[in-house]
């Protein structure tokens, strides 16, 4: 978009999505600046944004027109885009004629803009009538997908950034948000700064930069994240720190989660993950006394063999506080591309569709036809990226 301050546009680094400013001074000068309108970043740019130009200006090993492989040579050579296009589909055509549309797939990237994620969701699944279509959603995101899905029914982030500013605690468990989300972290760091009662809690094996700010760092053994977040939900029952008709209405399962926390005693509990309990206890109380209350995390949790259930112990903290559907609190999954999120919304996974509609939903799947005019979607997920593989 096109302003008098510049070309307005988004980076396209990390998942935060910071909003730019883009200014052409010459044939060959740029500057880039945050975009004070922007309400990811507020103007602020870290040092990979600020130099976002750069990548753009070194032409010295980018393609700037198609090429196609010489079947004979191997060499590649320069094409036009008509005939690059016209071969892609030709091939795509052959294929599909001759083995079937699951012949086909496409993976995706996270810095797609959300409308090219819609298009090439809708061409796959509408048009070639294949659902072999995955993202990087799949190898980052979807424990998180998951234990959305499962705690809250839909997979959607039930917070904005706008609830940083008012949340009084912040606990960070498998992420350094001050290196990976630098400009968020920013906005965290400026909500403890401005506020005495804000506090910070970090768990992490390793003494990162994200703790240098902390009030608390749960330097817990590798792999013990479940236990940790256990004995927390533990000690906010003990003290009664729950919000019981939050849990009476919004809620299923509370009996069960409370006979599985108390089936180790929080003595069990600090021997397994290498914290005292006076740590653990002083964590539930920080949770327990804040108005608005945010969990944050990413690949700390989500690249694990047992990463839907590390999200799930996570989730639990705000659900059984009901610190969560209300401002300043919630479970805020990080996510390491621009546009994960995105892609999602537009279905951009084997196994959704647009909308939050489900694959598996023969309603869901009549209504995004209709929509899109085809005859109908098929009902058998496609290939995830690794399968694809």
């Amino acid at each position: 978009m096109n302003t008098e301050n510049g070309f307005r546009s988004t980076c396209s680094y990390c998942g935060v999505g910071c909003g730019v400013l883009i200014q052409k001074e010459s044939e060959s000068s740029f500057t880039v600046h945050g975009d004070p309108d922007h309400p990811a970043n507020k103007g602020m740019l870290c040092s990979k944004g600020m130099n976002l130009h750069h990548t753009v200006l070194d032409k010295s090993d980018r393609l700037l027109h198609p090429m196609a492989r010489n079947p004979k040579t191997g060499e590649l050579q320069k094409t036009d885009w008509d005939s690059a296009l016209g071969e892609i589909a030709s091939r795509f055509k052959n294929l599909i004629k001759e083995y079937g549309p699951d012949s086909v797939g496409f993976y995706v990237s996270g810095q797609l803009l959300t409308e090219e994620y819609y298009v090439v969701n809708k061409l796959t699944k509408g048009f070639l009538n294949t659902n072999n279509i995955d993202t990087n959603s799949r190898l980052c995101m979807s424990s998180a997908v998951v234990g959305y899905k499962m705690s809250l029914g839909e997979d959607s982030v039930p917070i904005s950034y706008d609830d940083i500013e008012i949340a009084d605690c912040f606990l960070i468990a498998g992420a350094n948000p001050a290196w990976c989300h630098p400009i968020l972290f920013r906005r965290i760091e400026a909500r403890k700064n401005s506020d005495s009662n804000v506090k910070i809690i970090v768990v992490d094996p390793r003494k990162t930069e994200s703790c240098e700010n902390a009030d608390l760092h749960l330097q817990i053994i590798p792999g013990t994240d479940i236990l940790l977040f256990n004995a927390i939900a533990r000690s906010l029952i003990e003290t009664n720190s729950l919000d019981p008709n939050f849990i009476k209405s919004h809620t299923e399962g509370f009996e069960e989660l409370k006979e599985k926390v108390f089936s180790m005693s929080m003595e069990e509990y600090a021997d397994s993950c290498g914290v005292s309990k006076e740590s653990i206890r002083e964590a539930a109380s920080l949770i327990s006394n804040a108005n608005g209350f945010l969990t944050l995390w990413a690949m700390g949790l989500n690249q694990s063999v047992v990463g839907v259930n590390k999200n799930l112990a996570l989730i639990n903290l705000n659900l059984i506080t009901g610190k969560i559907g209300k401002p300043g609190s919630g479970p805020f999954s990080l996510t390491g591309q621009p546009n994960a999120m995105g892609g999602r919304e537009v279905g951009g996974l084997c196994n959704l569709l647009p909308a939050h509609r489900n694959l598996a939903d023969e309603n869901h799947r009549k209504e995004v036809a209709d929509f899109w005019g085809v005859e109908s979607i098929r009902d058998k997920p496609g290939y995830s990226a690794t399968e694809m593989f």
